[in-house]
């Protein structure tokens, strides 16, 4: 069998508590786009998906079409480690790339929630990771004029307080421990496992995060749906939830310094230039960096990675193969392609996923 040197993903749709998923729909052309209970598109992904309710569907993992049949990309992962993922990888991780990306369009704002970090998943939930995530913006909706995100609490409150809002659902009361931080298209920042957080109305984004589905929600009913209890804090208690939550006040310029990401220059040649938006300063989980082509460009990298064309259209070409790429495309470039070409013939803007150094 020959091994892909690009693979290709076609929309891979998650169902979520949220309404959402308008903006995706027009991205693959849909001729009537419409927001629905299936706001992601889950990326080259080797992440299951936690719904209640859907525990009978292997949701959330990609598949791939090769030699005319449909697989799951962790059974190509699991068949050639080191060419797609490298052995060192492999022999770490295993038969996963150790970060979930996604396309998320929010219709509504998301339930206030916090995820739990490396160490109290280690802990508490057997697994050696936690939910670190990291946002790049890609779009507001033109109905959204103050677009915004909470994330952490810039009023602190008693520990006592914050469960009884909880047990109450008392939203006004625990919106008031946060204030809204204005953001834009092309922001980008990394969320921590521990602090509590929401995306507003009307987002678009790119998500990469830690690859689990760990989340404890502080709030239970959005858009009309009411999380059953099992799928507030993860089967278990609001106690154990609590435990995940920092509490330290953080101010918005405290954020603006800590979490917020600003490119770093690369690498720059006569086709374009390659920037780094997350680096292992912000998480040691993952890297994140932004091609811009406008000629043609020789990306080398020592380690597999995945690409979404956020803006424009051109081609990419390995040593033996070469696909069109257009704004939505998504795709994974093995281990082993030392070296990839990307062309335009007027300007493309690719954002590229890195897994853990």
């Amino acid at each position: 069998m020959i091994v892909p040197e690009i693979i290709l993903f076609d929309p891979n749709r998650v169902w979520r508590t949220y309404p959402g998923g308008r903006v995706l729909d027009q991205l693959v052309g849909n001729k009537n786009p419409e927001d629905s209970h299936f706001p992601e598109d889950w990326i080259a992904s080797t992440t299951k998906a936690v719904n209640k309710g859907r525990e009978n569907i292997v949701e959330g993992i990609s598949k791939i079409e090769l030699n005319d049949k449909q697989i799951y990309l962790t059974s190509l992962f699991q068949k050639y480690p080191d060419k797609m993922l490298g052995k060192n990888h492999f022999d770490k991780y295993g038969a996963n790339t150790q970060f979930l990306l996604k396309f998320l369009d929010s219709a509504i704002r998301l339930h206030i929630q916090v995820h739990p970090t490396i160490s109290f998943a280690q802990k508490y939930l057997n697994s050696n990771s936690g939910k670190t995530e990291a946002y790049v913006i890609l779009g507001i909706r033109d109905e959204v004029k103050e677009p915004y995100i909470y994330l952490g609490f810039q009023k602190k409150p008693e520990l006592e307080l914050l469960k009884s809002t909880i047990e109450k659902q008392d939203i006004e009361m625990l919106l008031s421990f946060f204030e809204k931080i204005p953001i834009r298209q092309g922001d980008v920042f990394v969320v921590p496992g521990g602090l509590p957080h929401a995306i507003g109305e009307g987002v678009f984004m790119i998500e990469i995060m830690e690859p689990t589905d760990f989340v404890a929600r502080l709030e239970f009913e959005r858009g009309g749906y009411l999380l059953p209890e099992e799928s507030r804090f993860m089967g278990k208690g609001i106690d154990f939830a609590l435990n995940m939550v920092n509490f330290n006040p953080i101010s918005q310029q405290e954020i603006r310094e800590k979490y917020f990401c600003f490119p770093q220059l690369f690498q720059q040649q006569d086709g374009g230039t390659e920037e780094i938006l997350i680096d292992s300063g912000k998480t040691p989980c993952f890297t994140v960096h932004k091609l811009s082509v406008t000629k043609t460009f020789i990306k080398k990298s020592v380690s597999f990675y995945v690409g979404i064309v956020i803006k424009g259209e051109g081609t990419i070409t390995t040593s033996s193969e070469q696909k069109t790429l257009k704004r939505g495309d998504k795709f994974f470039i093995p281990h082993n392609q030392k070296k990839v070409n990307y062309s335009t013939n007027n300007e493309m803007e690719i954002i590229l996923a890195f897994p853990p150094e």
